[in-house]
């Protein structure tokens, strides 16, 4: 079947139905409207979420040999085009709808592969309207194991593990700014680039927590920075505010008695608003606040925290105008994590016009990033973890070497008295080929 409404259906007779039938109770508006399909897709699902012009109920029904997964919304009327939804490098072969008894809307997903569906509805908000999110959990998904380990060789010289978490995403924009202004691809650019610096440094790991444009849940999104074991967690926003004249960076760590001031209350409430927007289910439970609650008494992480983003603050005050001159705090749901240190920082304000313009080039992106990361290294060199490669060259006096034009290893051996395997020893080299740019560390002997 083809087309926005043939009507088409087969026959149900020795057909395996798995039970999923979920009727969800909204009220049914007359002359409802699919009014858009949109897909995006992440490492374990595609999402595809149906916009409609009203509440509407709906049935889900699994379907195999061959797969399908069956959606029903009650009395409704496509307006959207399904040949339009990009299904490459999706588990979905083809879309189709069709009309059952009489104004019922019927959409079939043809499988590639056999999938895990999940619906759910979402009220309109500020930023959409009402939706219908299906969600295509892979069958061989696994939980996005991060590939980065908390040891080395086994031994006392781990890498220092930094989840970088670029806000928003997918379904969810974020901030919008002048001229269609994405805050989830801003975000995105400096994230990037904060890992490609971390990349080259010696005893650093970044881990990426959404790499793509999708949108990752608050929750999940603590939950992937634990499976990684970072030892910092670090989130990335451009802020946005009624006035376009509110301009400045700043810094956020989780506060347990109540924000610092007005706006970080009213900042915290807008980023704890983006499960509404990216869309999660009401069955996704923040029952990791119990905890969180009594185990931030150690006080260690928020003290933590409250040091490395003054760190981060001070750097990126020297290529920007500070909204606040010291880290400010709230309840902000993505930094609810009990034995991770964890920042949120803005890198400006999206809604101003001259720090939008700024935070679309690719130059500024570039030096907020460097600002990030010059602020996460230097507490980390001063305060690195006691089971880290970083604590090892502190406690030995190790010291850090940039390759220059015309350095060879041996070169390099001889002028530090060091021997050539050791240096690939200590560096993790399998041969004695180095480029321009890259860090060494000396041993001491």
């Amino acid at each position: 079947m083809t087309g926005r409404r043939t009507p088409y259906w087969p026959s149900w007779a020795g057909i395996t139905c798995i039970a999923l039938a979920l009727m969800v109770n909204a009220p049914v508006a007359l002359g409802l409207d699919v009014r858009d399909v949109r897909l995006w897709r992440a490492p374990d699902h595609t999402r595809i979420v149906f916009d409609l012009s009203a509440p509407a109920s709906h049935k889900l029904i699994q379907l195999s040999n061959p797969d399908r997964i069956v959606v029903d919304i009650s009395n409704t009327t496509l307006k959207a085009e399904l040949d339009q939804v990009p299904l490459d490098n999706t588990p979905v072969r083809r879309i189709r709808s069709g009309v059952r008894e009489g104004n019922d809307l019927r959409v079939v997903l043809d499988m590639r592969t056999a999938v895990t569906p999940r619906s759910f509805v979402l009220k309109a908000n500020e930023q959409r309207g009402n939706r219908l999110v299906l969600d295509l959990y892979d069958s061989d998904r696994r939980e996005s194991a991060p590939s980065v380990k908390k040891s080395v060789e086994n031994s006392a010289r781990r890498d220092i593990v930094i989840a970088i978490d670029a806000g928003h995403g997918g379904e969810d924009p974020g901030a919008l700014g002048p001229g269609g202004l994405r805050e989830k691809n801003v975000v995105m650019g400096i994230s990037k680039r904060v890992k490609a610096l971390l990349e080259k440094d010696v005893g650093f790991k970044p881990y990426m927590v959404r790499s793509g444009d999708y949108y990752v849940g608050l929750k999940k999104r603590r939950d992937l920075a634990h499976q990684a074991q970072a030892d910092l967690f670090v989130s990335i926003h451009a802020d946005a505010f009624k006035s376009p004249k509110a301009k400045g960076t700043s810094v956020y760590a989780l506060s347990q008695r109540g924000a610092s001031s007005t706006f970080a209350r009213y900042l915290a409430k807008r980023e704890n608003a983006a499960d509404l927007v990216g869309g999660v289910s009401l069955n996704d439970k923040d029952d990791l606040l119990a905890q969180v609650l009594y185990d931030m008494s150690m006080s260690h992480t928020l003290d933590a925290s409250l040091g490395l983003g003054s760190r981060v603050l001070n750097n990126m005050g020297r290529i920007s105008k500070l909204h606040r001159d010291q880290v400010e705090q709230a309840a902000f749901a993505v930094l609810k994590s009990p034995d991770i240190p964890s920042i949120l920082v803005e890198t400006g304000f999206i809604s101003n016009p001259e720090e939008a313009r700024l935070l679309r080039t690719a130059e500024y992106q570039d030096k907020m990033a460097r600002a990030i990361h010059a602020g996460i290294k230097s507490w980390f060199l001063e305060h690195p973890p006691a089971d880290t490669l970083i604590a090892w060259q502190k406690q030995n006096g190790s010291r850090e070497y940039v390759i220059a034009r015309g350095d060879t290893l041996s070169e390099i051996a001889q002028r530090f008295n060091v021997t050539v395997s050791s240096l690939r020893a200590h560096n993790s080299l399998s041969s004695n080929t180095i480029r321009i740019g890259q860090k060494l560390i000396i041993p001491t002997s």
